[in-house]
């Protein structure tokens, strides 16, 4: 299993067939700090703050006002026509965060903090 955050997706119109489509751009997962960020409070609530600041931090490094730390690793792009991400049956939102399992050929999306 590896995190992958969803960097890009594009509309695309495939030159040989005319039909319209996604270019979803995948990224390995990193964390921007090896230092866990601490609040205070009840666990939950804990928990949630420390999410929303992560998350509030990863947009932050998308829009490129935080340098990348090692730079992007692609981790897999997929071409996709309007049917086919239907029948894939996840959403693939940018910055949303999802765990990738590859298992006896099969490719699973799951999102990683529901």
């Amino acid at each position: 299993m590896v995190l992958v955050r969803v960097h890009r997706v594009s509309s695309i119109r495939d030159p040989e067939t005319g039909r319209f489509g996604k270019l979803i751009e995948l990224v390995e997962e990193r964390r921007i700090s090896r230092q866990p960020i601490r609040v205070v409070g009840a666990p939950e609530e804990s928990v949630m703050a420390q999410r929303m600041i992560q998350d509030l931090l990863y947009q932050f490094q998308s829009m490129g006002f935080l340098p990348s730390i090692g730079g992007l690793k692609p981790k897999m792009t997929l071409f996709l026509t309007e049917e086919e991400y239907e029948l894939l049956g996840v959403k693939l939102d940018v910055n949303e965060v999802y765990e990738l399992e590859f298992k006896n050929g099969v490719i699973k999306f799951k999102k990683a903090y529901d």
